[in-house]
């Protein structure tokens, strides 16, 4: 399994695929293995890296992973298939706020949000009315690069990316329904706890 995913990592780099950074995967799987979440919902399901990392270490959860591009939801599933996790998981090809927007309250103890980083803003009321009280949003990519954190100029290609970001880090600052956390590990993370 270890030599797959390596390989399934140089393959996605090579690519321009986008997945977790080496830091950033550190940090997730250590926390995973301090809160056993057992249902868990991963939006942005790339090549199926992550997601498998994710199951690999909680041999008793099941993942819920949301892809809209059609090739990577094949790749993933050859993935999961082939590191003998499809049982466990269900993969959703489909726009991720067409998914969070008709699933039932409550019903994730984790949400793993690795998607389009312009769109966690809009999604946010939504992912917090489906994870548990007690359970947790993990934010990946949250500086954008540093972009989000420095002063400096932002490119019009990426200037809504980085408001949106900026507007969102505010919004999970000061909600008093979650308590949040921020870190530096890999592209910056926010750890979200919903009261």
């Amino acid at each position: 399994m270890e030599k797959y995913l390596e390989n399934l990592k140089s393959y996605a780099r090579q690519n321009h695929i986008p997945i977790i950074s080496d830091d950033g995967c550190d940090f997730l799987l250590n926390f995973l293995k301090q809160i056993k979440p057992k249902s868990v919902l991963e939006i942005g399901t790339a090549v199926g890296y992550s997601g498998s990392l994710i199951l690999k270490t909680l041999p008793d959860a099941r993942l819920t992973t949301v892809e809209k591009d059609e090739q990577r939801v094949a790749f993933a599933k050859k993935t999961f298939e082939e590191l003998d996790l499809l049982d466990r998981v269900n993969i959703l090809n489909i726009d991720a706020f067409e998914v969070i927007k008709s699933l039932e309250k409550n019903s994730f103890d984790f949400v793993f949000l690795d998607g389009p980083k312009g769109q966690y803003l809009k999604y946010y009321p939504y992912i917090k009315k489906i994870v548990k009280s007690g359970g947790y949003i993990f934010v990946d990519n949250i500086y954008f690069h540093n972009l989000v954190k420095g002063p400096e100029f932002v490119k019009h290609k990426l200037r809504t990316i980085v408001v949106n970001l900026r507007k969102f880090i505010d919004v999970i600052s000061t909600d008093r329904e979650v308590s949040t956390k921020f870190y530096d590990d890999g592209d910056g993370i926010a750890v979200i706890l919903k009261l």
